[in-house]
Formats: structure tokens, C-alpha cells, sequence
């Protein structure tokens, strides 16, 4: 696995993706973060390492545009600009990295077997959170029954 930390774009295909971006057109480059993500949200479908790699980058890239979100790595991300992002792809972004994390992942078996597995799940998770944070408990009772 050409990986050398847990981070969106800390792979070589997460890298070569950034990359891939730069090289296209600005108004090509939607289309491609979409086409990623819609690929890897399939949760029926097995999800190739190399699939979930771009997927998570794909999704820290529409995470980077949330206003609670974080720029993506600035070495190995893109360095052009993207275009603003219409809101349904936190929706897919969402259900694409579920889908990283599931069974049917093989990058998440590869995390599985690593040292640093379960850091790298945190970092998933806290991705998906900015998308869709958890409701917290409610901690006092409304009403009486």
C-alpha cells in the first residue's frame, strides 16, 4: 500500500487524483469529484482499495468547502482552485465514506490489519461528522408520560 500516514491525501492515489484535478479543466473537476464519490456510495458493491482512496479525498475535498470543515493537505491536495460544490454531494460524500468503512471495504480491511487502523477510522469519522454531525443525546426530558 503506497501510504504514508492517515490523512486524505496521504497516498499515492489520493496524491495522483489531486493531481489529475489540477490537470483538468475548472469546470470538469465537479464532475470528477462527483463521479468518484457516486462510484465508491454503492454499498451492494465490494469497493476496491484504490476506488476508496480517491473517495476520501474526494470527500475532504467537499468537506474543506463546510463552513465547519478543514482545508485539505496543502502538499499532496490539489493546488488549483475548485469550484464552489453544490450542496447534495455532503449527501454522497456521507454515504460514500459509510461505504469506506464498512465490510465490504478493502481499504478498511487493509486499516484493519494496520498499527494505526483505528486513528485512521477516527480521521473518517470526524470527516463524516462535519457533513453530518450526531445529534447528541437530549439530556433532559421534555414532557412526562
Amino acid at each position: 500500500m503506497g501510504t504514508w500516514d492517515i490523512g486524505p491525501f496521504d497516498n499515492d492515489t489520493a496524491a495522483d487524483f489531486a493531481g489529475d484535478l489540477d490537470e483538468a479543466a475548472v469546470e470538469e473537476r465537479e464532475s470528477m469529484i462527483r463521479s468518484v464519490l457516486k462510484r465508491a456510495a454503492d454499498p451492494a458493491d465490494y469497493l476496491d482499495a484504490p476506488d476508496a482512496e480517491r473517495a476520501v479525498a474526494a470527500a475532504a475535498l467537499v468537506v474543506a468547502q463546510h463552513p465547519y470543515g478543514e482545508p485539505t493537505c496543502s502538499i499532496y491536495g490539489p493546488s488549483e482552485p475548485l469550484p464552489e460544490f453544490p450542496a447534495d454531494l455532503r449527501t454522497l460524500a456521507v454515504d460514500t465514506l459509510d461505504h469506506v468503512v464498512a465490510e465490504l471495504s478493502e481499504l478498511a480491511e487493509l486499516w484493519g490489519e494496520a498499527s494505526d487502523g483505528p486513528k485512521w477510522r477516527q480521521d473518517i469519522t470526524r470527516l463524516r461528522d462535519v457533513l453530518n454531525p450526531p445529534i447528541p443525546p437530549q439530556e433532559e426530558t421534555l414532557f412526562e408520560i
